[in-house]
């Protein structure tokens, strides 16, 4: 699908309530990056009652375009889980080697659906390339072959990527489709949205803007200054390397439809994705199971951070600031403000309190880590004050 062939309808900001000088505010925020020329490109959308009030793409990339939404991903994942709990087809304490009997090997055999939602299943490294992941006999090999870390439910540490993996091969065997069928068909379809696909044929990626790697690393005085310690960065990003992000340019890695990052959207269709969870007014879920996955219940130290994860079972939630600000969200959003960060600075989020939900992204992959977060913050803080 081209560009050309998706609209959306955006309402007027007043009628829902959204203040048009506030979001003219937010967008010259967002003009900032583009007009020094240090990132390519970049698109954000706000929405309140169900409608969009904003869909800008600014910079080098055309109107309506799509991006690579990285983590983001893992958001839209744990919508398709909370479905099946719903349904009763999946139950949070459930172990995963009832649904992946090859799953459990090397001591994994209790780790539960909840703690691969909430990153403490104790196995965030394991490795799995494209290669191998570009097969579901592949993926499912390599299950049995992963190793512990650390036992089960007894630390945080995020899981860039298999984790998830493992959550997509259990909504396909509970539910007899493919995860991205499944994510199409019971999520995007009815929410009338077709922008949102996990995995792309290569025929139909024209409208994806290409990555790039923009900026310098923070210097080592920088990062003492914010973090109080110095940090080695590249433990920090763990597998999430610059070589691993730049792999999604290419179209097969487009093609596979990694669970944990591999997600390719509009901001549009993430935002109004977010006005979902927040109204549930096509009752895609049960009622009582969003508010569970919405409910932080992770408080386990962020090794990272220093302060507690404060994940729900599949998102973020920010919490009381100032520690919101540093699990990426912006100042003036209420405690129960849920979503999900994205590499390069992309978040999404939606906040019960103003109805408010926002979503941005970027093509440029900033090195300077410390920039990266401020951006997000600044963009964040600003939607949040449009209501």
């Amino acid at each position: 699908m081209s560009s050309e062939t998706r609209t959306y309808d955006i309402a007027e900001p007043e009628s829902v309530g959204v203040s048009s000088d506030r979001l003219r505010e937010l967008i010259e925020r967002a003009h900032r990056e583009i007009e020094s020329g240090l990132l390519p490109s970049c698109q954000l959308a706000l929405a309140r009652e169900g409608k969009l009030v904003a869909f800008e793409t600014l910079g080098d990339a055309e109107p309506g375009s799509r991006y690579i939404i990285f983590s983001m991903t893992k958001g839209v994942v744990a919508g398709a889980i909370w479905i099946l709990v719903g349904e009763n087809k999946i139950a949070w304490g459930d172990k995963v080697a009832d649904f992946i009997p090859e799953f459990a090997t090397n001591g994994k055999e209790n780790i539960t659906v909840e703690q691969l939602l909430t990153h403490t299943s104790g196995f965030p490294q394991a490795p799995m390339n494209l290669d191998v992941a570009s097969t579901r006999e592949g993926r499912i090999e390599c299950f049995g072959k992963w190793r512990l870390n650390w036992e089960p439910g007894t630390r945080f540490e995020y899981h860039p990527l298999s984790a998830h993996w493992v959550l997509g091969e259990i909504v396909t065997r509970v539910s007899g489709s493919d995860l991205s069928d499944f994510i199409t068909e019971r999520i995007f379809d009815p929410l009338g949205l077709s922008a949102f696909r996990l995995g792309e044929p290569e025929d139909r990626q024209g409208d994806i803007n290409d990555l790039a790697i923009v900026g310098e690393l923070p210097t080592p005085e920088e990062v003492k200054e914010v973090f109080g310690v110095a940090i080695d960065l590249e433990e920090v990003r763990g597998e999430v390397t610059d070589e691993a992000l730049m792999a999604f340019n290419e179209p097969a890695a487009r093609a596979i439809g990694a669970p944990g990052g591999g997600g390719i959207s509009t901001a549009a269709d993430i935002a109004l994705y977010y006005q979902e969870m927040l109204r549930n007014a096509s009752e895609i879920w049960d009622p009582r199971v969003l508010d569970e996955g919405k409910e932080p219940i992770n408080e386990l130290p962020d090794p990272i951070r220093g302060i507690p994860a404060h994940r729900s079972r599949g998102l973020m939630v920010a919490g009381e600031p100032p520690e919101a600000q540093f699990r990426g969200f912006g100042h003036n959003l209420s405690p129960r403000t849920f979503g999900h960060d994205g590499a390069g600075g992309q978040i999404a989020w939606a906040d019960p309190d103003s109805g408010i939900s926002f979503c941005y992204l970027t093509n440029g992959l900033d090195a300077h880590i410390i920039r990266q977060g401020r951006r997000t913050i600044g963009l964040s803080s600003r939607a949040a004050v449009c209501a």
